[in-house]
């Protein structure tokens, strides 16, 4: 297809993949009510006398400020849970748009990517999840005793959301990587000779992604993606150890040379033409012959 071709395919993908998150959206808005009291749940809420309860060292008062905040809520929940909730279309509409410029084998890989990638962003969302209550108390925690924090809705949904997003997308990561070295583009040799850079950057990823500034919400997102790399690394390894079983020049870069076959065989079923016999295969080159080719060639 032409250049304006390709810009109008990417803009139909990206059409269909803003319209099925409005259309969950949309869903999500009539129950806005029970998701906001499901995002706001890890959150240490305090007693009827505004102490924590039983169990908990410190509490938080959640307060809503501004005549537009119950509005605004409304938005960003059901905006949250319509990004999670249209996670498969918006997954496979780009595999769409390259689709048509794989090879069959590569289109195997992509359907691969699309049925894991969906369970590990939303893996990613419940483990931001998982990790709130944790990280909301270690927050909390900074706070003078006898002091009560009063929370503004607004600023704490800010940081449930952004959490679970950029977990969804982290956990992403690996298979990304894996991706590459199914279609040749990365090695497992040099995913692992990356592995100081690779658990740095994940570091530095997390620090820069996870909102809050504690160390518990930045480690809570790196370690799993550490974890997950490591075992795309091993998944790598394995493939290229395959690969090198098949076809015993996988291993060569580009720069060098394969093996040269030089064995000469009779040709099956040869007749005669015009009354000429088919030559028949010469006797075999001998080895020190062969090597001195192969020198040659090199």
């Amino acid at each position: 297809m032409a250049l304006a071709d390709h810009l109008r395919e990417l803009r139909n993908r990206l059409v269909k993949s803003l319209l099925a998150i409005i259309f969950f959206t949309i869903i999500a808005a009539f129950f806005n009510k029970r998701l906001l009291d499901f995002l706001i749940a890890p959150l240490p809420a305090c007693g009827p006398d505004g102490h924590p309860v039983p169990g908990d060292e410190h509490c938080a008062q959640v307060s809503n400020i501004g005549l537009l905040t119950p509005f605004t809520l409304v938005l960003k929940v059901s905006l949250t849970a319509g990004v999670v909730a249209a996670t498969p279309v918006w997954l496979y509409q780009p595999w769409k748009f390259v689709a048509p410029g794989l090879h069959q084998h590569e289109k195997r890989y992509s359907i691969s990517f699309l049925a894991i990638g969906t369970p590990l962003f939303l893996a990613g969302a419940a483990f931001a999840y998982l990790v709130m209550p944790m990280t909301a108390q270690m927050l909390i925690s900074f706070v003078a005793d006898g002091v009560t924090s009063i929370v503004p809705v607004e600023d704490y949904l800010d940081l449930v959301t952004r959490m679970v997003l950029v977990f969804g997308a982290g956990f992403e990561l690996p298979l990304f990587l894996v991706m590459l070295n199914l279609v040749g583009v990365l090695t497992g040799r040099r995913m692992l000779g990356w592995w100081r850079a690779m658990v740095m950057g994940i570091t530095v990823f997390a620090a820069f992604a996870t909102p809050s500034a504690d160390p518990v919400s930045m480690l809570a997102l790196a370690a799993p993606i550490w974890a997950l790399y490591f075992i795309a690394v091993g998944i790598s390894l394995m493939n290229d150890k395959r690969k090198a079983a098949r076809n015993p020049d996988a291993g060569l870069s580009d720069e060098e040379a394969s093996e040269v076959d030089l064995t000469v065989e009779s040709v099956a079923g040869a007749e005669s033409v015009g009354g000429v016999e088919p030559v028949e295969a010469p006797a075999p080159i001998p080895a020190a012959r062969r090597d001195q080719i192969d020198d040659d060639i090199t």
